[in-house]
């Protein structure tokens, strides 16, 4: 019995509603976003503490928390390094940590990994594809009739399977794919050289944080010092005073001048404790790590740079990073140059393809038809193969290829302009450094003869004051005026050795082993 066909309203109704239901699910799920802007978002969470995608809970009016719920997945932090708490490090050996432990010299290396992965993806267009197909098939029919001669039914089944091997080998496309590789292999070059520049800046960080906390562990140590002088003449003061000699006044001074000695005695030591957290992080390491740091070894410094200007700026042309990988990213786009051009040209493939196919077929009916036996069984396979030599000529795309060369002669004298850049850049830091190098050297040379002439300053001040031919005020000021002497002979020295290590890397030279 054949059914009745269902109206055509009907059929526009539920494709009406099948349309709207469709439509709703992409703007449903902007439940997902906060209620309103005044109002703080309050997501919901898994079962383990996790922030999950839902429509986030109905919070009060006015509420004012807009703090998130701890993620029990972030709890952890990660461990100390394993360090010997029994050894000093000293600034080659934190350097080699450094390099080891920071995760900015891991993620450069797996840059330049998959650039140099990139190589051989390009290369690979010079080889043939080839791909293997299987299919394998099963069909039934079942039919009955019923005619007033009788009933009759027959049963087909039907089964087979197709196996087929194809190649594609491009054979020739006009420098196409030796640009493209160019391109990947100077990619690959610049993707290097940056590795070398991440190891150099982590160098630089760790040497310069090294030498800022050798500086504050310096002024904690004069602080102590100035602290020690300050009781030197309290102790006088004081002395004055039981002799009758002394006044209140001069004690009071004293006492106040031994208050800020110890002031600056505990700023100097939350200083050294921020120098000694930042040069843990440009290790790399975790910040509740407690490497036991060695002192910096007291060397004395040139009187100045023995090379010119020119001559240093002309080696760090040739040899920073930043301008080789600019070089590299140069070529780089002269070579998809040659590759846009390339898509104008014909390109000549070979194709070839073999194939081979089985099957059976079984029919039964009954009853029989004519002289037929009731069950027909039919197999049979065959197999074919074939080789084609072609070539494809672009004729029209729209103006693709041409949109894409002159990106790429964008790109290339984008590069081009970008390379004359960093070179005025380069020129400008190492001028900047060598600069900063002279005035360091110069400036620790006056260090020392105000060192000299500070302590000479006080020694005679707290002399003249102990044997009462000197004033209280003298010897307090004599005293600030010595630390302030050494901080500035510390810092004189501390700013050398940085201002040196800025232009070991601005001249692309910080990383020698020599």
């Amino acid at each position: 019995m054949r059914l009745p066909e269902p109206p055509a309203a009907a059929i526009a109704a539920t494709v009406l509603a099948t349309a709207v239901a469709l439509a709703g699910c992409a703007t449903s799920s902007i439940d997902l976003a906060p209620e309103a802007s005044d109002r703080p978002w309050q997501p919901q969470t898994s079962a383990a503490g996790d922030i999950v995608a839902a429509p986030p809970r109905a919070s009060a009016q006015g509420a004012h928390d807009y703090t998130l719920p701890a993620s029990p997945a972030l709890a952890s932090v990660s461990a100390p390094a394993a360090l010997d708490a029994a050894h000093a490090y000293t600034l080659p050996e934190l350097i080699d940590l450094a390099e080891s432990a920071n995760p900015l010299t891991r993620i450069a290396w797996n840059d330049a990994r998959n650039a140099a992965l990139a190589v051989g993806l390009a290369k690979s267009a010079y080889l043939p594809r080839l791909s293997a197909t299987a299919m394998g098939a099963y069909q039934a029919n079942h039919g009955s009739t019923s005619t007033i001669l009788g009933d009759s039914s027959s049963n087909t089944t039907a089964h087979g399977t197709i196996s087929a091997l194809s190649l594609q080998w491009l054979l020739f496309d006009f420098g196409g794919r030796a640009a493209r590789v160019e391109a990947a292999e100077q990619a690959s070059i610049a993707s290097n050289v940056a590795f070398t520049a991440v190891h150099q800046q982590v160098i630089h960080d760790v040497t310069v944080s090294y030498y800022r906390y050798e500086a504050a562990r310096s002024h904690a140590l004069s602080a102590q010092q100035g602290l020690t002088n300050a009781d030197a003449i309290l102790a006088a003061s004081r002395a004055r005073l039981k002799h009758g000699v002394g006044t209140v006044v001069e004690l009071a001074q004293a006492t106040q001048n031994r208050a800020q000695a110890n002031l600056a005695l505990v700023q100097a030591n939350g200083a050294e404790s921020d120098s000694y957290l930042a040069l843990v992080s440009a290790l790399g390491i975790s910040p509740l790590s407690k490497p036991t740091i060695a002192a910096l070894p007291k060397r004395p410094l040139p009187p100045a740079l023995g090379s010119s200007v020119d001559t240093i700026v002309s080696d760090a042309i040739a040899r920073r990073p930043d301008l080789q990988g600019a070089f590299a990213v140069e070529k780089a786009n002269r070579a998809k140059i040659k590759a846009a051009q390339a898509a104008f040209m014909p390109k000549i493939f070979l194709s070839a393809s073999t194939s081979y196919a089985s099957g059976g077929t079984s029919i039964s009916a009954l009853p029989a038809i004519g002289d037929q036996a009731p069950t027909v069984n039919l197999n049979g396979s065959r197999y074919g193969g074939g080789v084609f030599l072609g070539v494809t000529i672009p004729l029209y795309d729209g103006g693709l290829r041409s949109a894409v060369l002159m990106q790429a002669r964008n790109d290339a004298e984008s590069a081009s302009a970008r390379l004359t850049r960093t070179k005025e850049e380069a020129v400008r830091q190492v001028v900047a450094a060598q600069n900063a190098v002279q005035t360091s050297l110069a400036s620790h040379d006056a260090a020392k003869a105000l060192v000299d002439a500070a302590q000479t300053s006080y020694d005679a001040a707290l002399t003249a004051y102990r044997n009462g031919v000197g004033s209280v005020t003298d010897a307090t000021i004599a005293q600030s005026q010595l630390l302030a002497a050494r901080n500035a002979e510390v810092d004189s020295y501390a700013g050398a050795l940085s201002a040196a290590a800025a232009l070991a890397l601005a001249t692309g030279t910080i990383g020698s082993a020599q």
